[in-house]
């Protein structure tokens, strides 16, 4: 039988905040997606859909970039509001890595439309690395 005192029963009830971390944090992940798609001067899904290699590279390493401290950030927050403001932080993070590299690569969106490999691989390479350093630099 199991008891109120019970760590099972305790476990229980942190599923409705479970279920509202994960909802939370797939909905920055959707709004991200659409924001960035919006900055980038290239279609990221479109080109995916013709085949587009590189762009799916570019693209799964901004998402692994942005998701990194995204995870941080839910796992520490104290609440929904906490894990916002960070998700946010990563957010303007990553908007500001595809600017970096798009400085440092010019005609950055032309050569992943064309799919040139080393551009998609140095976004995402950049994305990653900016994601890994911004998530250890919350510190909540």
């Amino acid at each position: 039988m199991i008891q109120a005192g019970s760590g099972i029963v305790a476990s229980a009830l942190g599923i409705p905040f479970f279920l509202l971390y994960i909802a939370v944090g797939a909905a920055m992940l959707a709004l991200f997606v659409l924001v960035y798609s919006r900055f980038t001067a290239h279609d990221e899904l479109a080109l995916i859909r013709e085949g587009n290699w590189t762009a799916s590279i570019a693209l799964a390493g901004t998402l692994v970039g942005f998701t990194i401290p995204l995870a941080k950030a839910i796992s520490q927050a104290g609440n929904i509001a906490d894990m916002l403001l960070w998700g946010f932080a990563a957010f303007v993070v990553q908007l500001a890595a595809y600017f970096v590299v798009r400085l440092m690569v010019p005609g950055l969106s032309d050569k992943i439309a064309a799919n040139q490999a080393s551009a998609g691989t140095l976004l995402a390479g950049c994305s990653i690395a900016c994601g890994l350093i911004n998530a250890a630099a919350m510190t909540m």
